[in-house]
């Protein structure tokens, strides 16, 4: 068959397009990794630089373990350039660990601007007067200055009893904790498993692949336990303690699913999020975000989890501005682009900082706008 009748055979099987295609890459074996394909968008819009916030805000989700001993006019100066007029450490570790933090604080004169969550160890459960001493540290830390609570994911996931036992965190050893903080006003930020696709298959399907190449230890075996048990009995935890204030790190691991995170909160009124490590999940959904902001402005906080001064003016902007189709700082975390959420400045006031003061009493409110 002359070459002729062969192009006319393919035409007609295939179409002009797969002809095109074949004579284009006739030969070629050219193929590029999806972690190598970043191509810069060719898309004008109007851009918005953010250096700081529009209100001054808390970050009720930030890591400061060497506090005690931390620069902290350093801390401040950076701070002010971002326009955060209080950071809350959810690293006070307890005790005189604690102590000295607060104390570095006040030398500094900081008392205003630096607040500190305690944080308790459950791997001595199993001694009989574990619950009483561990309350004693929360009083003892409360007097010193600890505003509240941080649970770490390690606590109800990967802590053992003596037997070698997950300890869940419902074990009702811990019941008198939940009900100290509830009495001392202090409320618990808990963070709680991962995000659903580190328990899922390592494949093409997982939109977390890039992640979990760029970091395989962050990738769960299923086995021990699912994501779904860590998750419901966090849930439990909040029905059972209804008295005591729960702030679910990281939007509970929902910001993917507002419809259902807003189902959450109806029923369970002592529960509030914070939005650290996951502005990327509410950046490519700004109507349904605009949405849920809408409806709970007064549940959600402002956080940021890892302290990164040159991150924040992402926040910022998906927060405040209209800009679109802009990328997340780290690819591995979001390969797809962001929009601006424009929230009106009622809500944006109580996102930085009212829905914060009315948890922490303590923080002082005239520093803020009204």
């Amino acid at each position: 068959m002359s070459m002729f009748k062969k192009m006319a055979l393919f035409v007609f099987l295939f179409g002009v397009p797969a002809l095109v295609f074949s004579q284009n890459n006739e030969g070629s074996s050219a193929k590029m990794d999806f972690e190598a394909y970043d191509p810069p968008s060719d898309l004008v819009t109007p851009s918005t630089e953010y250096t700081k916030s529009k209100f001054p805000f808390i970050d009720i989700h930030s890591h400061h373990w060497q506090m005690a001993n931390q620069d902290l006019d350093k801390l401040l100066s950076e701070m002010n350039a971002m326009n955060m007029q209080v950071v809350n450490n959810l690293s006070g570790r307890g005790g005189a660990a604690l102590k000295s933090m607060m104390d570095n604080v006040k030398k500094y004169g900081y008392e205003k601007r630096v607040t500190i969550f305690t944080n308790i160890e459950l791997r001595s459960i199993d001694d009989p007067e574990w619950a009483a001493n561990t309350v004693k540290q929360i009083e003892f830390d409360h007097s010193n200055g600890a505003c509240g609570l941080k649970i770490y994911k390690s606590q109800g996931m990967d802590n053992k009893d003596a037997a070698g036992n997950r300890i869940k965190i419902t074990d009702p050893r811990i019941k008198p904790i939940w009900d100290k903080c509830a009495e001392l006003n202090m409320p618990i930020l808990i963070h709680s498993a991962d995000p659903k696709q580190f328990w899922e298959p390592f494949d093409s399907l997982n939109e977390r692949w890039l992640e979990l190449k760029t970091h395989p230890n962050r990738k769960r075996d299923p086995g021990p336990f699912t994501w779904e048990q860590i998750i419901s009995e966090q849930h439990d935890l909040f029905r059972q303690n209804p008295k005591t204030k729960f702030i679910a790190a990281h939007m509970a691991w929902f910001p993917n699913d507002l419809a259902k995170l807003g189902k959450l909160l109806d029923e369970m009124p002592n529960v509030y999020v914070e939005i650290g490590a996951v502005i990327s999940e509410l950046g490519r959904q700004p109507r349904m975000a605009n949405k849920f902001f809408e409806k709970y402005q007064d549940r959600v906080l402002f956080g940021k989890d890892s302290y990164q001064p040159d991150e924040y003016p992402t926040y910022f902007r998906v927060l405040e501005s209209d800009d679109e189709y802009f990328p997340y700082y780290k690819r591995y975390h979001a390969f797809w682009k962001m929009y601006g959420l424009a929230l009106p400045d009622h809500i944006l006031k109580k996102v930085y900082y009212k829905n914060a003061l009315s948890l922490l009493p303590n923080i002082d409110a005239s520093q803020f706008p009204k």
